[in-house]
């Protein structure tokens, strides 16, 4: 016990944060802006050291399972923390479109940002980096529907029936996430895993250091209310920060979104350096699917339940993006290696990205 509290300082440190943040959270809004924006960034820092430890241990458990498993419980524990921070923080700023931008911005830093650079430094470092292109394939397509049923037909839906396709959303992402992981887990496994050269690895610390995964379970439990506790004091700190302040729309949702992705930007960008581009497909491609197919009809319920409509419909611009980084991927990963070049061309996508969030658009 003693060796996982240690190992766990971090998580720790957050949870202190945490509960020191709410006793102190009324005060703190007589001490102006400039407190707020030092409060919203601790808070921020402490849900990344939290989130860090939830993916930690779900990265342990994932060597243990293997793909296409290991890369699974990455992702959902990724979207986990994505949607508790996304409902906290959208239900405290008021703002119907910061699910929408939240998810955009979840999936350009997914595919344009984690694959991107992993993609970038692994083809400066080994050349053309192997991966099972059906996994790819299969990702590409899912997300295009995905996002096609979620996010671009919801702007030609009138407004009194949004109720029923919001319904109607909610069914098919559940179906069709249904099939999808049974597919990946079942008759159809291979798709998403890769048979590497053996190659001898350290073993693991004595099972006496080591947590078992019960212990793993618990932690991530614990990572999780944590971070669900901090996100409900940054949507305060956030809100008296940035009140009367003209800052661009996204800003927030990219926080959000990099709030989620930055663990599995780690995890990709070391599967990467060790030459596992099928991890980085799986982390990358799994990670937009999971955020879409996950995120909306979770984010679509608590609007019935509220009966507040949330603006899923992109913008043109968005849905532009969004489709040339969705044909980019396809055709990039449809020959089962990947290159500094094709990285460079997600990179340069995710600058763009940047760029046109930097100018409000």
């Amino acid at each position: 016990m003693k060796s996982i509290l240690q190992s766990e300082k971090f998580l720790l440190l957050a949870c202190a944060i945490a509960m020191a943040g709410f006793a102190a959270d009324a005060r703190l809004a007589d001490y102006g802006r400039a407190a707020g924006l030092l409060e919203t960034a601790i808070l921020v820092a402490a849900i990344l050291a939290a989130s860090l430890s939830v993916a930690r241990h779900a990265e342990r458990i994932a060597q243990k399972l293997g793909d296409p498993y290991g890369s699974m419980i990455l992702t959902l524990s990724a979207v986990l923390v994505e949607v508790i921070v996304l409902a906290i923080v959208s239900s405290r700023a008021g703002s119907p479109t910061l699910v929408r931008d939240s998810i955009y911005s979840a999936v350009m830093l997914d595919i344009n940002g984690i694959l991107g650079v992993a993609a970038l430094i692994g083809g400066f470092k080994h050349g053309e980096q192997a991966y099972n292109d059906d996994s790819a394939r299969t990702y590409s397509v899912m997300i295009l529907t995905a996002v096609t049923v979620s996010m671009i037909i919801p702007e030609f839906v009138p407004g009194e029936s949004w109720r029923a396709y919001s319904a109607f959303t909610i069914v098919v992402m559940l179906l069709l996430y249904g099939v999808f992981l049974r597919m990946q887990t079942g008759p159809h496994s291979y798709f998403f895993s890769y048979s590497y050269p053996d190659k001898k690895t350290r073993r693991p610390p004595p099972a006496s250091g080591y947590p078992t995964r019960r212990q793993s379970i618990g932690v991530m439990a614990a990572g999780i209310i944590a971070v669900g506790a901090l996100a409900e004091l940054m949507s305060h700190s956030l809100n008296r920060s940035l009140a009367g302040v003209d800052v661009p729309a996204g800003l927030v949702a990219l926080i959000v979104a990099g709030i989620s992705a930055a663990p599995e930007m780690l995890t990709a960008l070391r599967a990467a350096l060790a030459n596992r581009m099928q991890s980085v497909v799986n982390i990358a491609l799994g990670a937009s699917l999971s955020t879409v197919i996950l995120t909306v009809p979770a984010m679509e319920a608590l609007a019935l339940i509220s009966g507040q409509r949330i603006d899923i419909a992109m913008t043109p611009l968005q849905t532009l993006m969004m489709l040339v980084t969705l044909l980019v991927a396809a055709i990039n990963l449809n020959d089962g290696q990947t290159n500094a070049i094709e990285g460079m061309t997600h990179f340069v996508l995710f600058g763009a990205f940047l760029m046109l969030l930097g100018l409000g658009l």
